[in-house]
């Protein structure tokens, strides 16, 4: 089973997904004329404006389930299984995707606020809904469905509860199995709640979480600051394959980079888009440039710093594409949560696993919280969500495989995880590049009203953007 998954994986992630993923973010960058540097005051500015309503949630809400969903798993054992397989180069391309994927983000984000609709008395979107109905293909809307349901409720939570359960075990000895059942009942207790209790819980969470993380990587870097120009050098080397230690991982880095990158900040995946759609605002370009802020969130800040942590102290593992390592500083050590846990033990010895541990369970617990979320939204999508046994199906499938993933093997996990990443973003990027212009128009229109010094307001008739029900509907309550 686990050669018929590696083979796959292998297929799904060839150099063509990379390729298309790098495209699609220089594509949006050039079209967009780099947004995401050119509105990055503007996005700070949205972030906390807007209120939730009875069908929607706030910005800030919108952006902190988002932000449940990119930083997960990937910001501390995917760095690490990015500098060991691809070297410390992989780094800078995780920079690199998340750079050019804010683009993509902003994109896919607008794209879910215009084609958003009311469903089960609350917003519903993302790119089942746009596929439908901006490019009118409804088997292609329902393929993305139905994948996104079977990756995010099996193949993806079992990456997250396995690292839970692997660092707690590591911190504190407790069992797998145990970590594994502790986790998926409170998971039932909140995702029996619906999307307001998980934005609730998410709104809290988030911004404890990375704040604390990134507090304990500063303090780090503060004590390693005359090391930043060494590791920087070392990296950018790496990544360019001129650093003899690291030469032969060239295209490593670059596959292991992008891919660690997609996983973690999910830029072009279409996972950001649902919860864009929830949110209440009064033109969808504003959750654009909020969603394109979170993957800078997600990859130049927490997986910087995750990064910076292990290449300061040497505490990682680089493997050898021919066989053996590179570089082994940690014999016997699989890659994953470990490496961090060792790096916080070289500066913290009592705090340091069991830090990184809790960090970890925050971290990939509230990213469980958002996969459902987005099942959800993509049965309720298939008009499923009213067949209450469906409901409980998907409810029982997720914690099933929350519980499951918490004790097989590491390995496999990352490949399933890896499969459902792969498979959405070639539905999603492919989607969002042949509905670049409405995307664009919104852009254009957002731009054109704000330099009128207007709180931009959306109209998409008046865009030549058809199917848009709910702006539509919300036009004529206003004028009634």
């Amino acid at each position: 089973m686990e050669n018929l998954i590696a083979a796959v994986n292998d297929i799904v992630w060839s150099n063509a997904l990379i390729i298309l993923c790098l495209g699609a973010g220089i594509y949006f960058s050039v079209v967009t004329r780099f947004l995401q540097v050119r509105y990055i005051r503007e996005m700070l500015r949205l972030l906390f404006k807007g209120e939730s309503s009875q069908k929607g949630i706030s910005s800030f809400q919108a952006f902190s389930v988002a932000i449940a969903g990119r930083v997960g798993t990937g910001n501390i054992a995917g760095v690490a299984t990015a500098i060991a397989m691809g070297g410390p180069g992989a780094v800078f391309w995780m920079w690199v995707i998340a750079f050019l994927g804010s683009a993509s983000a902003f994109v896919e984000a607008t794209l879910g606020q215009i084609y958003k609709q009311v469903k089960d008395g609350e917003y519903r979107g993302g790119p089942a809904y746009y596929i439908e109905k901006g490019l009118g293909i409804k088997w292609y809307a329902v393929v993305f469905a139905i994948a996104t349901i079977i990756s995010m409720a099996l193949f993806l939570p079992g990456v997250q509860s396995n690292s839970i359960a692997s660092g707690i075990n590591t911190a504190f000895g407790v069992p797998m199995a145990v970590t594994g059942g502790g986790i998926t009942v409170l998971l039932a207790l909140i995702i029996f709640g619906g999307v307001k209790r998980i934005s609730k819980v998410a709104e809290v969470a988030v911004p404890f979480m990375a704040g604390a993380y990134i507090l304990m990587t500063v303090i780090i870097i503060a004590m390693n600051i005359t090391e930043v120009p060494a590791v920087l050098s070392l990296i950018f080397r790496s990544a360019f394959d001129i650093e003899p230690a690291f030469a032969g991982v060239f295209g490593m880095a670059i596959s292991w980079g992008v891919k660690r990158g997609i996983y973690s900040n999910e830029a072009g995946q279409g996972t950001a888009p649902h919860a864009a759609a929830a949110a209440e605002v009064s033109h969808p370009a504003k959750q654009g440039l909020v969603q394109a802020f979170s993957v800078y969130v997600d990859t130049l800040f927490v997986c910087t710093a995750t990064a910076f942590m292990i290449l300061f102290t040497g505490q990682y593992n680089v493997v050898n594409p021919e066989g053996g390592f590179i570089v082994e500083n940690l014999p016997g050590v699989a890659f994953g949560p470990e490496y961090t846990q060792q790096a916080v033990n070289t500066y913290f010895p009592s705090l340091g696993s069991g830090f990184v541990a809790i960090s970890l369970l925050l971290f990939a617990f509230t990213t469980i919280m958002a996969y459902y979320y987005i099942a959800e939204t993509n049965l309720s999508y298939l008009n499923a969500k009213g067949n209450k046994w469906m409901l409980w199906a998907l409810r029982a499938l997720i914690l099933a495989a929350t519980f499951y993933g918490s004790v097989k093997t590491a390995e496999s996990a990352w490949m399933l995880g890896d499969i459902g990443v792969g498979v959405m973003a070639w539905l999603n990027i492919v989607a969002i590049i042949l509905l670049r212009k409405p995307a664009m128009r919104a852009l254009k229109d957002y731009q054109a009203q704000r330099k009128a010094g207007l709180d931009p307001v959306f109209e998409p008739s008046k865009l030549g953007i058809i199917n848009a029900e709910e702006w539509e509907k919300e036009k004529e309550l206003q004028t009634v």
